[in-house]
């Protein structure tokens, strides 16, 4: 049976993600508080659309994909109960409403406690795992760069969580570096405002991360 995916969100990170998972053989159901926004999408990729709470009803694993300043509210209105035991895929990064600072983006999260645990914290039966937060979202499937995997930094509590992401960051073309629990959000989320830079002082978009091992 084809795995089920619900997403929250209805922008461009939201049905970048939703056609990769369609391609790769999910089943995909996007949540959104406006249907209109995504009937696009849905007639031409084939996947349904729904409300937050449907969306997250649906799937076995559930993406949150919508802008940090929103996350909370749009898991509340997915709902808790709906989330519970789910893995949760958090691409969001807490990146406040204020411009950059010569390309720096700014961040409403402190270096000590990062988004995703405070996500963690406030819904604590969901097991979330930070993933495609540093990358845009032209490279988020099956990236091309002349055959080398670029790096996709994850972490969250539940280990088991973090193999069943890491198994669709394989089919989706990344090497992933698991860097354990939720308290290394506080080094990965930063990892977007690093991204950017180049983007907002040269108009850069097209690079990811690479870890080299010895």
């Amino acid at each position: 049976m084809k795995t089920k995916i619900g997403i929250l969100g209805s922008g461009v990170v939201a049905q970048v993600l939703g056609s990769g998972f369609l391609k790769h053989g999910y089943e995909v159901m996007m949540g959104t508080r406006d249907i209109t926004k995504l009937a696009g999408w849905q007639e031409s990729s084939g996947g349904s659309v729904g409300s937050f709470s449907d969306a997250a009803t649906f799937g076995e694993i559930v993406v949150l994909s919508v802008k940090g300043t929103t996350a909370t509210s749009a898991l509340t209105l997915a709902g808790a109960a709906n989330l519970a035991g789910k893995v949760v895929i958090d691409t969001t990064n807490p990146i406040a409403d204020l411009p950059p600072v010569n390309g720096v983006l700014q961040y409403f999260s402190k270096l000590d406690a990062s988004q995703m645990e405070q996500l963690q914290g406030e819904f604590p039966s969901a097991r979330f795992v930070k993933a495609f937060n540093s990358v845009g979202s032209a490279l988020m499937v099956n990236p091309d760069f002349d055959g080398i995997k670029p790096s996709m930094f994850i972490c969250g509590n539940d280990p088991e969580a973090r193999k069943q992401v890491t198994a669709i960051l394989d089919q989706f073309g990344w090497e992933t570096e698991d860097m354990g629990a939720a308290e290394a959000a506080r080094a990965i989320e930063p990892l977007c405002i690093l991204w950017c830079i180049p983007g907002f002082a040269r108009n850069e978009w097209m690079h990811a991360f690479k870890l080299l091992k010895k």
